[in-house]
């Protein structure tokens, strides 16, 4: 029923704003999340009543938010399982799993993201952290479920596919290493690769079957990849294509102030409008979607030649993870800037076990988390958000501090 406010078919899904940005896992958490909805106040389920607000529908935010944090929690207290409890004083609030929970559990750009700016991306940190706790505790087959599962809810955790998949190919795939540490290749196992396969086909069946019988997939494809948005979000990210953008705006201000370029030939404002939307740049050349591609792969390539050739466990798959989702931030297409957090919420595992990586942590943290401020731009939020960065940092540097000596 088309007309009907919970938007429960394949069909009302695929031809609904709800799958804009998201796989048909989301949509179909959303509909769930109307059920409930539904009792707090229809009127937030109708597509057509733009900008509705009530008390109420806040509430129904606020609590719906909270319950799915639950898996966030479950996934926070796995990994703090994983890492080595030993470091650090006897007190238990300088032991590393403390620290570690605190670091997530408490993470500024989350807390503001979802509780203030208002997201679902605790339940999703949930599935990735809980994914990797898996593959430290060697549960390879759960570990690619949960992953699986997590890129049918967002697509942008494909930025990160290549860590998982060398990593299960290299030590799942292949499951013994020549004394110096080189790949054995007669290890190599086809049957954990059908194992691998049928997880990740299976999955995709699920999600994307009931689409493609309705005859939806050019369509929801189409939408979950909308490259007309733009190189950049209406809030630029701080990466590469910002200061791409800002060194093409000084130039066409240099060249219209000496005469160099035709003003009648120079758009105003285009990419600094604030808009979500295709533009030309004016002296330096345009960059395609293409050419973001290439750029992230080639930026990836380091880590995830190192990941193969050099494996050091769980924590060199982590380390890549990072990598290849930072890789992602700088040079990808419409980047969002809480995408910073997908490098962000990992590390925090590495910061907790060796000093270098703390110290990385703590200047990644620092200044991905002030990037997201332009999230909150009233001016109530103001002191809101620095007290709670301000909290967040000093703990951050304090806790590492006293765990490293």
């Amino acid at each position: 029923d088309l007309n009907h406010p919970l938007l429960t078919t394949p069909q009302s899904l695929a031809t609904s704003e709800w799958t804009l940005d998201y796989p048909p896992f989301f949509a179909w958490f959303e509909c769930m999340l109307s059920y409930a909805a539904v009792y707090f106040d229809k009127e937030m389920l109708s597509v057509q009543n733009l900008n509705h607000a009530s008390q109420m529908t806040v509430l129904f935010q606020r609590l719906s938010v909270i319950a799915t944090d639950t898996l966030y929690i479950y996934a926070v207290y796995q990994c703090c399982s994983c890492v080595n409890g030993k470091r650090g004083g006897k007190d238990l609030l300088e032991s590393p799993p403390f620290v570690l929970s605190v670091l997530l559990l408490w993470n500024f750009g989350l807390l503001i993201v979802d509780h203030i700016h208002f997201q679902y991306n605790g339940f999703l940190f949930g599935l990735l952290l809980l994914s990797i706790a898996r593959l430290f505790q060697k549960r390879y087959l759960e570990g690619a479920f949960l992953f699986a599962v997590l890129l049918h809810f967002k697509h942008i955790y494909l930025y990160v596919a290549p860590a998982y998949g060398i990593y299960l190919l290299r030590s799942y795939c292949f499951a013994q290493n020549n004394p110096d540490g080189s790949l054995r290749w007669r290890s190599f196992s086809f049957l954990r690769v059908i194992m691998l396969g049928l997880i990740v086909c299976l999955v995709s069946a699920v999600s994307l079957g009931p689409f493609l019988v309705w005859g939806q997939l050019p369509q929801l494809f189409s939408r979950l990849f909308p490259f007309k948005r733009g190189l950049c979000h209406a809030y630029w990210a701080p990466n590469i294509w910002a200061v791409y953008n800002s060194l093409d705006k000084m130039l066409s201000v240099l060249g219209l102030k000496y005469q160099l370029l035709d003003p009648a030939k120079i758009p105003k404002a285009a990419m600094t409008g604030g808009l979500v939307q295709e533009f030309q740049h004016s002296v330096l050349p345009s960059v395609t979607p293409l050419a973001t591609l290439c750029c992230t792969a080639i930026s990836m390539l380091p880590s995830v030649f190192c990941l193969w050739f050099k494996p050091q466990g769980p924590r060199g798959f982590l380390r890549c993870l990072v990598l290849c989702a930072l890789s992602s931030f700088l040079f990808g297409w419409h980047v969002h800037e809480k995408a910073i957090l997908l490098a962000i919420l990992p590390l925090s595992l590495l910061s907790v076990e060796r000093s270098r990586d703390a110290g990385n942590y703590l200047i990644l943290s620092t200044t991905g988390h002030f990037s997201l401020f332009p999230l909150l731009f009233t001016t109530p939020e103001l002191p809101i958000k620095i007290l709670l960065m301000l909290l967040f940092s000093v703990y951050s540097f304090s806790s590492l501090k006293a765990l490293f000596r």
